[in-house]
């Protein structure tokens, strides 16, 4: 059949039989009919259009979701580290828009992640922790995973027809695999694999925790490479339905051990000339970033050769901020930046919470915006991704998110409501980071505090993001009111202990000797 592509009435495919002319139609339906019918088509297309409107916006897109494991605000050159190479994700950026009041809603990974793929706030799940082994989940009133029926962002995009895949870290079971001298393993145990939540594909995962199996000391540093490989796989593989892939690297999560290869681009930062036997902390740490970033440009190029770069949404994200160079497995690499932020990994300052979020839609969203005025937060994932897929989400109180599609295509607006955390553990590393356990964000104000009121702490982030000028006693009603919703808030959450010295400063001082006896005189 012929079509004139001069006519926009008749696109490509059209309802007329092969024997009809579209010329020939086309006048019978304008030039030939009376004149109320020829009046009547220019009216025809202003009814319709906002319906073609409409369908474009409904229109499915592909969605990947990269979430890094423990990277820093200010660890990618896009966030104005100027020493680490991040080529392909300063690309993302350049290419996408850049947040940078982006909020983990827990400074720890099992928490943090719950969040992410339920849009819950993590304490509601009773998830305040990693989950561990079984006893000290039940020691912490933990559950031992996270409950498949609640509802998810997998099995949600999974219901209106999309293809999905989980590769990477999971953590929302415990550990008990890895403590096999120590605990039975059980189905309680172990529970259920990410397929039972609305995954089509599982890729390879943590096996071993972080230390990797024994006989392979470069299975971290080579797995971001294999988890990509498994993602590209996937998509190519329905690279014709809509898909979402679903990407959770293990690293920068200590404990870092990245091949020769990889540390030569920070040679230049190896302490005491090449014969030294020691690689500098951030040798080790920008090595193993940088491969990241490799391997993920990698990812992202497969989406170009596959021409669905622009339907697809790209997302990148941490789930907490840097881990402190105390922690055991982070001794010789725990250099990872929250710069200009007080705070790190398992503490409620801005450096523990705050993270980087990129996001790319090349033909929905402006290319280069930088956003310093949008609150966006891990809970908002899910209402957002169902909102952009045309997808029903779960309503309140299921859902403690807000849909932000709009602020991503259209650009900055207040939130609506507050941000809330609670932790229930003590934060590791050196007192400057040790935070209170709850804390509030409302508007440009942060406030921290204690169950039992001690250490209320209020700031005015917009004029002092680094959390050093406490206003609590100048501003004394504003203060009252926002620990009234704060506290009110965490009573609604599930009852558990709380660790004797969550929210404590713990620091080392020098104490005068104990006072000796007085000598008693000879007789």
């Amino acid at each position: 059949m012929t079509i004139n592509r001069g006519c926009s009435l008749f696109p490509r495919r059209t309802w007329l039989p092969s024997s009809a002319r579209p010329a020939d139609a086309y006048r019978r339906l304008c030039l030939g009919a009376p004149k109320r019918y020829y009046l009547a088509v220019p009216l025809l297309l202003l009814l319709i259009a906002p319906l073609l409107r409409a369908a474009e916006r409904t229109v499915k897109p592909n969605i990947l979701f990269i979430l890094a494991d423990d990277l820093g605000w200010s660890d990618l050159g896009c966030y104005g580290n100027k020493d680490i190479k991040t080529p392909n994700l300063n690309r993302l950026a350049q290419t996408g828009a850049l947040f940078t009041q982006f909020y983990a809603a827990a400074p720890v990974c099992s928490p943090s992640r719950a969040a992410f793929f339920t849009g819950q706030y993590p304490a509601r799940l009773r998830i305040h922790s990693h989950f561990a082994g079984i006893k000290e989940n039940v020691a912490r009133a933990m559950p031992q995973f996270l409950d498949p029926a609640t509802p998810n962002i997998a099995g949600l995009l999974r219901s209106a027809g999309y293809a999905t895949c989980h590769v990477g870290k999971w953590h929302l079971r415990n550990n008990v695999s890895q403590l096999a001298d120590e605990e039975p393993i059980d189905e309680r145990g172990q529970g259920p694999t990410p397929a039972s939540y609305g995954f089509d594909f599982v890729g390879s995962g943590e096996p071993w925790g972080a230390a990797g199996p024994k006989d392979q000391p470069y299975y971290r540093a080579k797995s971001t490479e294999r988890l990509v490989d498994e993602t590209i796989r996937f998509i190519r593989e329905h690279r014709d339905q809509p898909f979402y892939a679903q990407l959770w690297t293990l690293v920068p999560h200590a404990r870092l051990n990245p091949t020769p290869a990889q540390l030569q681009p920070y040679a230049h930062l190896h302490p005491g000339g090449p014969d030294f036997p020691h690689a500098s902390a951030r040798e080790i740490y920008y090595a193993s970033v940088t491969d990241l970033d490799t391997q993920l440009g990698r990812l992202l190029a497969v989406l170009e050769e596959l021409g669905i770069a622009k339907d697809t949404l790209v997302i990148f994200s941490s789930d907490n901020g840097p881990e402190d160079i105390h922690v055991l497995n982070a001794g010789h690499s725990g250099v990872g930046s929250a710069n200009p932020f007080r705070g790190r990994k398992r503490s409620l300052y801005e450096g523990g919470i705050r993270v980087p979020l990129l996001v790319r839609w090349p033909t929905r969203i402006e290319a280069g915006r930088i956003d310093e005025q949008s609150v966006v937060a891990a809970i908002d994932l899910l209402p957002t991704l169902c909102s952009v897929a045309g997808v029903t989400a779960p309503q309140l109180p299921a859902i403690d998110g807000e849909d932000m599609s709009d602020l991503l295509l259209k650009g900055p607006r207040p939130r609506q409501r507050p941000l809330f955390w609670e932790t229930r553990y003590a934060t590791s590393g050196e007192a400057i980071h040790q935070s209170p356990h709850l804390a509030i964000r409302d508007g440009g104000w942060k406030l921290l505090t204690n169950r039992d009121g001690s250490r209320t702490e209020l700031y005015h982030l917009e004029e002092d993001p680094l959390e050093v000028d406490n206003l609590a006693a100048n501003r004394k009603d504003l203060t009252e009111d926002m620990r009234k919703q704060l506290l009110d808030w965490s009573r609604t959450l599930p009852p558990g202990p709380i660790a004797p010295a969550t929210g404590r400063l713990r620091h080392p001082w020098p104490e005068k000797p104990a006072a000796r006896p007085a000598a008693t005189p000879p007789r």
